[in-house]
C-alpha cells in the first residue's frame, strides 16, 4: 500500500499537478502542432512557419536537419547581438532530424529519426522530442528518449552504420541550460546572417524576415556579425572556423552561465582570453578524459592536446560532447587538428 502511494503522489509531482499546479498539456501527435501541410513525411511548412539554417550547425552523427520556426501571428522580435534572438513568449522552434539513404542525393529517400520542438511559454521554454514511426507518417511525444540503428551512404559512397541516440527530456536540459534556465542554440544574428534558398528565391535569412515583417532594427548589413561556415574557406580564416566550429559544439556547455563553467574552459566566439579558450590551460578536472595530455591546447601540437583527445575519442567519460554523438566527426577534427597544429 506504501508502495503504490508514493508512485501515485510521484505522478502527481511529475504531471504538475500536485499543490494545485496546472500541469502543460502538449499535443501527442506531431500533426496535430499543424506546423506542416499536406504529407507530413514531406516537412513542407504550412502558413506562418519558417524554414532557416545555421551557418554552422551543431554535429549530430552525420544526421541532416530542416529547421523552422513559426511565432504568433502578429508578432515580431528585435534584432540583438550577441546571443539567441529573444523571442516572444509563443514561438516554436522545430528541428527535424533525418538520414538520406545516400549523401550523394540529399534529401532522397530520406528516414526522418526525430523532430525536436522548443515552445516558448510564459514560465520559459520546453522541449519536447517526437519521435517518427516506421511508416513516416507521425511522430509521437516521447519523453524517455530511445535508440535507432540507422544506415545510410555517405559522400565518399561507403556504407554507414551508426547507434542514433534520441535523448530523455533531462538530457535535453544538460545541453539547453543557461543560468538554470532552457534556452535555444543555434538562432543568434550572426548564425542566421547567411543564404537560405526559398522557394521564392534566395535570400539573407535576416533580411528575409524583415521583409516579412518579423524582425525589426535591422541595421546595415556590413555591421552584423557572421559566423562563419566552418567546412566553406572563403567564409573566413581558419581561426574563424575552428571558432565556429567550437562555439556551435561547445559552448553551449563551456560558457560562463553553461553547465561546464566550473572547467574554466569557455568556447563562445566572442571569447577573447586565450587561456579560457584552452591555450596551455591546464584542465580543473580531466581526469582520464585528458588521456595522459598536460594542457587543454597545445599550440603546434594537435596530439597533445585535451581538446583533440576527447573529440576523437568514443569513450563515456573521454568523449566530448558527451552527448548528442556515438560517432567521431571526421571532418571536424580535422579542422580543429589543423587549427591547434598551425597555431605559432
Amino acid at each position: 500500500m506504501f508502495r503504490c502511494t508514493v508512485f501515485v503522489l510521484l505522478c502527481f509531482i511529475l504531471s504538475g499537478s500536485f499543490m494545485g499546479a496546472k500541469p502543460n498539456v502538449f499535443p501527442e501527435k506531431l500533426s496535430e502542432w499543424k506546423i506542416y501541410k499536406g504529407n507530413l513525411s514531406l516537412l513542407q511548412p504550412a502558413t506562418r512557419v519558417i524554414p532557416y539554417a545555421l551557418n554552422t550547425p551543431l554535429f549530430s552523427d552525420y544526421a541532416e536537419k530542416l529547421r523552422f520556426i513559426r511565432l504568433p501571428a502578429g508578432s515580431s522580435v528585435n534584432y540583438s547581438t550577441p546571443g539567441v534572438l529573444e523571442f516572444p513568449e509563443g514561438t516554436l522552434l522545430v528541428k527535424n532530424f533525418y538520414y538520406s539513404a545516400d549523401n550523394r542525393k540529399p534529401g532522397i529517400n530520406k528516414n526522418i529519426i526525430e523532430t525536436r520542438l522548443l515552445v516558448k511559454n510564459n514560465s520559459g521554454w520546453k522541449a519536447l522530442t517526437y519521435i517518427w514511426n516506421e511508416e513516416q507518417n507521425e511522430a509521437f511525444l516521447e519523453i524517455a528518449g530511445d535508440e535507432k540503428m540507422v544506415s545510410f551512404i555517405n559522400k565518399e559512397g561507403i556504407k554507414q552504420d551508426i547507434r542514433y541516440v534520441i535523448p530523455n527530456q533531462n538530457q535535453c536540459k544538460g545541453c539547453h541550460n543557461s543560468n538554470d534556465q532552457l534556452m535555444p542554440i543555434g538562432p543568434s544574428v550572426s548564425q542566421l546572417n547567411g543564404d537560405y534558398h526559398y522557394s521564392t528565391g534566395t535570400m539573407n535569412q535576416l533580411v528575409y524576415w524583415k521583409k516579412l515583417g518579423i524582425l525589426h532594427k535591422l541595421p546595415e548589413k556590413s555591421a552584423i556579425p557572421r559566423t562563419a561556415v566552418w567546412n566553406d574557406p572563403s567564409s573566413g580564416t581558419l581561426n574563424d572556423r575552428a571558432r565556429a566550429y567550437l562555439a556551435i559544439n561547445c559552448s553551449h556547455c563551456h560558457r560562463r552561465e553553461g553547465p561546464a563553467q566550473t572547467s574554466g574552459l569557455f568556447l563562445t566566439e566572442a571569447e577573447t582570453n586565450s587561456t579560457v579558450l584552452g591555450i596551455n590551460k591546464t584542465p580543473v578536472a580531466a581526469g582520464k578524459g585528458s588521456g595522459g595530455r598536460m594542457v587543454d591546447i597545445l599550440p603546434g601540437n594537435a596530439f597533445e592536446s585535451i581538446m583533440w583527445y576527447r573529440m576523437q575519442s568514443h569513450a563515456p567519460g573521454e568523449r566530448m560532447p558527451e552527448l548528442g554523438r556515438t560517432s567521431v566527426h571526421e571532418e571536424g577534427l580535422a579542422l580543429i587538428k589543423e587549427w591547434i597544429d598551425k597555431m605559432k
